[in-house]
């Protein structure tokens, strides 16, 4: 199959349940199914070979070591279609199955789909399923990684658009992603932690992009944290499905329970992408007060918005040699006053290296504009007390009610990050004590680049004002002389 075919394919199972559930939850189906799929068909693939191997040992065949993962006996695809009624009880079997066979690197990764629920879906409506994904065999020599990796994406993508409101929770922008990935920079061997991961495109890209360099991507070690049951599952099978086997991520409240620690402290990686939920009001501010891992560095933010709540977990989460993040965010993080004293603090602390604001529509049912705040623990000598401003508000191509960063947009602002100098309405390098001096602290890019479309309105106002004020002073005169005349 082609990619445009293998996308077609898959999808197509997502308009069997259209009518019989919610466009929102159809992810929690889909994708469980189709993981399920792949594993039965490379572990066929992988019989077959090793039987090869061994003149038709099937005890040879069989070993775990010919095999990526377990598939227990009465648990395999064939077994679950072979079964005319009550499929959802035997699919659910078969998922568990598998789980508990293979506990390091499946366990729970199937979610927690209500399978057995014949009021959702029918033993026809699962039957129409299983047989539509059985009419392909997805092994690795039918689909390889990549293929079924970027098909995987797309369906990621396609459950956003189905499923409107509910897409930011676990799909960022893709074109966002890569800026995010290409500025961090990640190298072989290096720890990268996305601590609200969703469904793990910010840590799949940070692999891919090593991969597209042909450098060693698989000594990245890959950590991810997300509440969300089904979403963090979703995170899992995508790492898989591309390929990647190395990687942690862990389902869990970021804030309150933190998964990764070292010697009861928090864990530190040498790179952090992150697009935490925007302004979160229910958290627990008062355990934030007297965090037991030291993340209120900077103060405890309002219980109305959770940001700087994160960006503190972040900011703690980093090496101290060599830490760098880049965070998505509204830009109400650069200015809020309740925020002010934190951002006074990070500023000081010479953290923050690049401000970037962005353009509109880079997310699902939102005309927000937002920004990049990118952060280090090492800055080049030349950008110590220095932080770049970067206006790339222009830099989108829009759609309809969405937008997009072109590749021309992602280097532009690439090559503008890398180079750290002044463009006149692009960007501005602004010394930490001028930020300092503002009572608030604001870092809001406008404030200090001002767009040539900004500058060409001034002009024409100016001009404007001119002319008024021109024409004032005529009327004014006139009147006196008219005064004048009559007196």
């Amino acid at each position: 199959m082609t990619q445009q075919q293998l996308e077609k394919y898959l999808w197509g199972a997502a308009t069997l349940l259209r009518g019989t559930i919610d466009a929102g939850d159809y992810k929690q189906y889909i994708f469980p199914l189709l993981f399920f799929k792949r594993i039965c068909d490379v572990y066929d693939e992988e019989f077959e070979r090793a039987m090869a191997e061994s003149d038709g040992d099937m005890e040879y065949a069989a070993f775990a070591e010919h095999h990526h993962f377990q598939v227990p006996e009465g648990a395999h695809w064939n077994d679950v279609r072979g079964t005319t009624s009550n499929v959802g009880v035997a699919l659910q079997n078969a998922m568990r199955a598998i789980e508990k066979a293979n506990p390091e690197t499946l366990d729970g990764i199937f979610g927690d789909a209500s399978w057995t629920n014949k009021n959702r879906l029918s033993d026809e409506t699962l039957t129409n399923l299983i047989e539509h994904y059985s009419q392909h065999r997805l092994n690795l020599t039918n689909v390889p990684d990549d293929q079924l990796g970027n098909a995987y994406e797309y369906l990621i993508k396609e459950f956003a658009d189905d499923s409107g409101h509910t897409a930011a929770e676990f799909y960022t922008n893709r074109t966002v992603v890569k800026l995010m990935t290409m500025i961090m920079d990640p190298q072989p061997g290096e720890s990268v932690y996305d601590p609200t991961c969703g469904s793990g495109g910010l840590l799949l890209n940070c692999a891919l992009h090593l991969k597209e360099e042909g450098k060693e991507y698989r000594t990245l070690k890959l950590y991810g944290q997300e509440i969300n049951l089904i979403t963090s599952a979703i995170a899992r099978m995508n790492m898989f499905m591309h390929g990647i086997e190395e990687f942690r991520i862990v389902r869990g409240d970021t804030l309150a329970n933190p998964a990764f620690l070292h010697h009861d402290e928090l864990r530190r990686f040498n790179v952090i992408l992150a697009n935490p939920p925007y302004s979160i009001k229910s958290w627990d501010q008062k355990s934030f007060v007297n965090d037991p891992y030291g993340r209120n560095i900077w103060g405890t933010p309002p219980q109305g918005c959770a940001d700087y709540a994160f960006q503190q977990h972040i900011q703690k989460s980093l090496d101290q040699q060599n830490g760098r993040s880049i965070t998505l965010w509204p830009h109400g993080i650069l200015f809020r006053d309740a925020e002010a004293d934190m951002r006074r603090k990070m500023i000081e602390q010479d953290l923050v290296e690049c401000v970037i604001g962005l353009g509109p529509n880079l997310f699902y049912n939102s005309s927000m504009v937002s920004c990049l705040l990118i952060t280090n623990n090492n800055k080049a000598p030349e950008r110590k007390g220095k932080i770049l401003f970067i206006q790339a508000v222009d830099e989108v191509r829009k759609e309809k009610t969405m937008s997009y960063l072109d590749e021309k947009h992602i280097r532009k602002i690439h090559n503008a990050y890398l180079n750290f100098k002044s463009e006149k309405g692009f960007t501005e390098v602004v010394e930490n004590k001028t930020i300092l001096e503002d009572s608030n602290a604001r870092l809001s890019v406008q404030l200090y680049v001002e767009s040539e479309k900004e500058e060409e309105e001034d002009f024409e106002q100016i001009i404007s004002d001119w002319y008024q004020s021109s024409e004032n002073l005529k009327h004014s005169m006139e009147e006196l002389f008219k005064t004048l005349e009559n007196g």
